[in-house]
């Protein structure tokens, strides 16, 4: 694995609208990967809003909703990364080309802010979504996900997967 600034490995989670699976997924490796990680999200048609529920989850497992702002890929685009994700298959297709020392994967969820139910089911599905992500996340910190695959998809090296 490459380092980025400060010795700290840094990773950048894609989603479209940057409201709710890229934020949890940020918030998730804040938490658990502590100093030793950077984590940051944005979204390749950013919303402007993070969704009120992802909030919810956010300060649920500890996190701090204040740090949490719907961002758009060129605010994070010029800085270093050393593992860029994709939580969705739009961001996943609209990730631009990365330099060559950028490792990126895959992590499909789907869209919990998509469910129209009641707020049972709405807080179910970001329920769902956020074990989804934090288990991945989980086995990463763990090193069960090692430096060639993440999340049993190949890493590509300074490229987008499908590129």
């Amino acid at each position: 694995m490459t380092k980025g600034s400060a010795d700290r490995f840094r990773v950048l989670f894609l989603c479209t609208h940057n409201s709710a699976r890229s934020q949890i997924a940020e918030a998730v490796l804040r938490k658990l990967g502590g100093d030793r990680i950077e984590s940051a999200s944005a979204g390749s048609d950013p919303s402007g809003r993070v969704h009120s529920l992802a909030l919810r989850i956010i300060e649920e497992i500890g996190g701090d909703p204040n740090l949490h702002r719907s961002k758009g890929f060129e605010e994070v685009f010029e800085r270093e990364w050393d593992l860029v994700v994709t939580v969705c298959d739009q961001a996943q297709e609209a990730c631009p080309v990365l330099p060559a020392h950028t490792a990126t994967a895959h992590w499909g969820v789907e869209d919990p802010s998509r469910v129209e139910w009641s707020e049972a089911e709405r807080m179910a599905a970001f329920r769902t979504a956020h074990r989804l992500l934090a288990d991945r996340i989980g086995l990463f910190l763990d090193g069960r996900l090692d430096d060639r695959k993440r999340g049993g998809v190949p890493v590509e090296q300074g490229a987008h997967p499908d590129r």
